[in-house]
This record gives structure tokens, C-alpha cells and sequence, in this order.
């Protein structure tokens, strides 16, 4: 079976990094920690949302107004990415390696802080 590749078109959100104050991209940074085929599997569920936004479980999980997860299956773990949406653009605010059933406190809350400093910068 042939897959066709979407075309911009078709492109439902445009992915951004969040980026702080400093200028450094946490997302960025730690998916290229991250083994290439982990990376590939991550991108694959990011291409999801981007092109079939609005996207429900069990690619997409809504934690809280304003605040979704892409959740990931990797070989042997799940990743977590959460995300904002801003106008027409998929907010990549924190990317994690799940090791329990709930979403840990403090990646939820780091998530948070950078909500908050976002929604200050475009406000």
C-alpha cells in the first residue's frame, strides 16, 4: 500500500518550540537526546496533530484548559509531549519520558510555568 505525504495544505497547525527567556528550546533539546527510532516514533505522533488537529485519544489527551498531551509509544517506554494551542500554531512546552501511571506533578507544573510565560508575552 502506497501512503501519500501530506502536502502544507492540508497542514492544520504549524509546530513551534516554546522558547524561554535565555532563547533555549527544552522540547528541542531533549527529543535530540532521545535514540533516533524514539524520535521518529515521537515526530510520527506530532505529524498527527499537525495535520489532523483536533485529534482525541489515543494520540491526544486533554490534562486541562489550555493543556493537551501527545502521548507516544516508544519500544520499551512512553514519552509524553504537552502542548498549547495558540491561533494556528502546536506549542511544544515540555517533552518527558512517563515512568508511572499519572503525569508526575513537576512535569505538569513546568508545563504550566511556561504556559503562563507565553500567554505574558503575547498578552
Amino acid at each position: 500500500m502506497v501512503q501519500s505525504i501530506p502536502d502544507d495544505s492540508e497542514l492544520r497547525l504549524k509546530v513551534v518550540f516554546f522558547r524561554s527567556e535565555r532563547g533555549s528550546e527544552p522540547v528541542r533539546e531533549w527529543l535530540k537526546s532521545l535514540a533516533v527510532d524514539e524520535k521518529r516514533i515521537i515526530g510520527e505522533d506530532i505529524k498527527t496533530v499537525q495535520f489532523g488537529w483536533p485529534v482525541g485519544m489515543p494520540i491526544v489527551r486533554k490534562l486541562e484548559p489550555g493543556l493537551w498531551e501527545v502521548r507516544s509509544r516508544l519500544v520499551h517506554r512512553i514519552a509524553r509531549v504537552l502542548f498549547t494551542i495558540q491561533d494556528d500554531k502546536m506549542v511544544l512546552l515540555h517533552g518527558f519520558i512517563k515512568k508511572s501511571d499519572k503525569t508526575p506533578q513537576d512535569d505538569l507544573s513546568l508545563a504550566r510555568q511556561r504556559l503562563a510565560q507565553l500567554r505574558g508575552k503575547n498578552e
